[in-house]
């Protein structure tokens, strides 16, 4: 799993003591990530979906919960968690904020779930009910986590993600987002969540994403996963253009290229738990565009790793990752 990178002389790191032993591997080569790849996120997953609080803090401890929005959302995703983080949010003063946090950005994801991915005029009277009703607590909950630990970034990426649920318009989304990169001005999470604000359906305006992102990525240091965020930009506009080819162009071939050499093909870029996550977002942009050569070297990184997003935006999501990767 760990080895070279193939250009420019950068390597991956010699071995990860963490990493998990990749699965079983499907007869296509390839597998789903779980728990971003590492083992403490595993025993941190397994302690949640348990109900068990104390061995949740306690694995824990290597991770900026206010910080890193991938293990929150290992947590947020869990549908267990509702039915016990309320009691550590009234019995655990000392860490009432961490609770918090989680159970906000549970609610958010339960909110969803109740709401689905239908089409607005398909959700029922009852579906909009409980998906507000989640959402109002979510709101409330991350709100009081940010007071209470000021100088966390995760509540405040989340609460962009329910102001978008619940329509509460540009004024109060643009404070969030500000109150955001305040805290963490290259936070990828936080870039990534306003250029899906910014899209079209969303009600913003054709380009406006795009020209977003590369005012982003124009301020990001070498090696620095913000690089993502132009690989989304561009994965979002194929999502909103009736063309299916609309990406395979020169031009876009060779800024998903540059983007990728600058972020996570760089030698300076972090290998994180969970960095199979930024793979995949190249891997996806780089295949729409047709692009031939970087897109190798990503799949190859990836070594069959699969994640379900951003490859949800398309029909039968594993197949086209696994039919991208063997063309690569």
């Amino acid at each position: 799993m760990f080895g070279k990178l193939f250009a420019r002389g950068a390597e991956r790191q010699v071995a990860d003591p963490h990493a998990l032993p990749v699965p079983r591997r499907q007869k296509n080569g390839t597998y789903t990530l779980r728990a971003l790849g590492d083992a403490r996120v595993l025993a941190l997953v397994e302690a949640a979906d348990a109900g068990d609080w104390e061995a949740v803090k306690t694995a824990l401890a290597p991770f900026d919960l206010g910080r890193d929005h991938q293990i929150l959302g290992e947590l947020a995703d869990l549908d267990s968690v509702q039915d016990w983080i309320g009691r550590a949010i009234e019995e655990d003063k000392e860490h009432r904020a961490t609770a918090l946090l989680i159970s906000g950005a549970r609610h958010i994801i339960w909110g969803w779930e109740a709401r689905t991915a239908a089409r607005a005029v398909n959700v029922t009277q009852e579906q909009w009910r409980v998906f507000h009703e989640r959402l109002h607590i979510a709101e409330e909950q991350l709100l009081e986590a940010a007071e209470l630990r000021p100088d966390w970034v995760t509540p405040w990426r989340r609460l962009l993600t329910s102001g978008r649920g619940m329509s509460l318009g540009p004024a109060v989304n643009e404070t969030r987002r500000d109150a955001a990169l305040r805290r963490a001005p290259l936070d990828l999470e936080t870039h990534l969540e306003w250029l899906s604000q910014l899209q079209p359906r969303w009600g913003g305006e054709p380009g406006e994403a795009l020209a977003f992102a590369r005012d982003a990525f124009a301020r990001a240091p070498q090696g620095h996963r913000l690089g993502c965020v132009i690989a989304m930009a561009h994965i979002e506009d194929w999502v909103e253009s009736d063309s299916e080819d609309c990406l395979k162009s020169p031009e876009i071939q060779q800024e998903l290229r540059d983007a990728a050499d600058h972020s996570i093909l760089h030698p300076a870029y972090v290998w994180r738990p969970g960095w199979q996550h930024d793979f995949n977002m190249f891997a996806m942009a780089l295949s729409l565009a047709g692009e031939r050569h970087t897109v190798r070297r990503v799949f190859q990184t990836l070594d069959g790793a699969y994640t379900s997003w951003p490859w949800t935006y398309l029909g039968e999501p594993e197949k086209q990752f696994a039919r991208h990767h063997r063309r690569a």
